[in-house]
């Protein structure tokens, strides 16, 4: 947990240096919000607390393109991403069957979700073309 707390004030460090670049500039909150995503691992509600009171910008904004973009994640993603198409074409092949079956070797973890050791996210994703 220290360290996590210790990697979390580094990363607010590099953020005051992103926040000092685009403050005030139009247009300038995307691109913090994305180094922040890059840089801590997630876009939180604490995260956007810091962001709104560096920039002097309502964190209603801030939370507002957080949920619209799809890159944003408002928790913290594990360090593999495994995606699962759910599409028709995928589900009607077994798709389900599938994400039973990752479910259970996971530790029984939600879409959405990360294990418990931070090791893997698991996400549904719609056609990725690679349907058999």
């Amino acid at each position: 947990m220290v360290n996590e707390m210790g990697a979390r004030a580094e990363g607010y460090k590099q953020l005051d240096e992103v926040i000092r670049q685009w403050k005030g500039e139009p247009g300038g909150l995307l691109p913090v919000m994305q180094q922040a995503q890059n840089i801590i691992g997630c876009v939180d509600e604490e995260v956007q607390n810091y962001i709104a009171e560096a920039m002097d910008v309502p964190v209603a904004d801030i939370y507002g393109i957080a949920t619209f973009y799809s890159l944003f994640s408002l928790e913290p993603k594990g360090k593999y991403a495994v995606g699962l198409c759910l599409g028709t074409a995928c589900y009607v092949k077994g798709a389900q069957l599938v994400l039973d079956e990752l479910q259970k070797v996971l530790g029984g973890v939600e879409i959405g979700k990360t294990t418990q050791d931070g090791m893997f996210t698991l996400d549904a994703t719609r056609c990725i073309g690679c349907c058999g």
